[in-house]
């Protein structure tokens, strides 16, 4: 059965984000248009919010979902690193606020045919794992076009336990043309069982290098700073430990400003903060959690532009 798809921690990106009637808000990930619905009750009728997402399915199912708030409401088939071309193709200088819910939202993990889940399905499903599926390699492209040391290296940054021997089972068992032809790599590999399935952790990894998710991220980042006016704000849900240490370690390095070595006896680098951090990886509180399993690992950041 299909999960009903909730919003994570709606009332605390809320707190953040503050919308107010007449805002210029950007939903940078919009998803199923959850948390825009929520924003847009705030901006009322003389608001404006621009939802982004790189995944056509998305996008449609957004638009039926925010139809009732008519013009106040625009959304763009774009990647997140297109964050800035977006707002300048929407004619404004600076908005007064930016959410990015990163990650998958439960639409597209609960659609097998999409090839993000390892969970198993009545037919083969091609090892696609594009976000948008129009353009860019798969999965499977992906893995045949990668050398052995190449793949454990992916494997690597994406936090999966012992990544050479995974990428050793894998490269033997090439090509892998669908979810089920990687689930039967990776079932003789002894791996240690931390608080996700290690297949889990495997299908996470390979799906970020396919959509190039964390370099789209840094992009994204440094492009929120730039747009956000004086006092805008910025929330940002992680779900991954690689996501969120690049966002944590950006806002530390927006808030702290100059970056000279600590010896240096005066800042040499003309650098001045440009954020002051009001939320620092907050998680869901536990009834969330009951309600919805999936925001679990959610963790929120949010900053404000100086």
């Amino acid at each position: 059965m299909t999960a009903a798809h909730l919003p994570v921690m709606v009332e605390p990106v809320l707190r953040i984000l503050n919308p107010r009637p007449g805002e210029r808000i950007i939903d940078a990930t919009v998803g199923l248009g959850g948390h825009a619905e929520r924003i847009l009750r705030a901006l009322g009728p003389d608001g404006q919010l621009i939802g982004i997402d790189r995944d056509p399915r998305m996008l449609r199912r957004a638009e039926e979902q925010l139809r009732p708030f008519g013009g106040a409401v625009s959304l763009v088939h774009a990647r997140l690193a297109y964050l800035r071309d977006v707002v300048k193709g929407a004619g404004l200088e600076r908005v007064d606020g930016i959410l990015m819910d990163l990650g998958l939202c439960s639409a597209q993990i609960d659609d097998l045919g999409r090839g993000f889940s390892f969970r198993q399905s009545e037919r083969l499903v091609p090892l696609d794992m594009r976000m948008d599926q129009e353009q860019g390699e798969t999965a499977s492209e992906l893995l045949a076009r990668l050398d052995e040391p190449e793949l454990a290296q992916l494997l690597r940054a994406g936090g999966v336990p012992a990544p050479r021997r995974v990428a050793r089972a894998l490269h033997a068992r090439l090509p892998l043309r669908t979810t089920q032809d990687l689930r039967d790599a990776l079932r003789n590999v002894r791996l240690p069982r931390r608080r996700h399935h290690p297949a889990t952790l495997v299908f996470q990894a390979l799906r970020i290098a396919v959509n190039n998710e964390l370099q789209e991220l840094e992009q994204a980042l440094e492009s929120a700073v730039e747009l956000l006016a004086p006092g805008g704000r910025l929330a940002v849900l992680s779900y991954h430990s690689g996501e969120d240490r690049r966002v944590k370690e950006f806002l530390a390095r927006e808030e702290r400003g100059c970056i000279c070595p600590p010896d240096l006896p005066r800042c040499g680098c003309g650098r001045t903060p440009r954020l002051k951090i009001v939320a620092r990886g907050k998680p869901p509180n536990p009834d969330e959690v009951l309600r919805n399993p999936r925001a679990r690992s959610a963790r929120l950041r949010g900053a404000v532009r100086w």
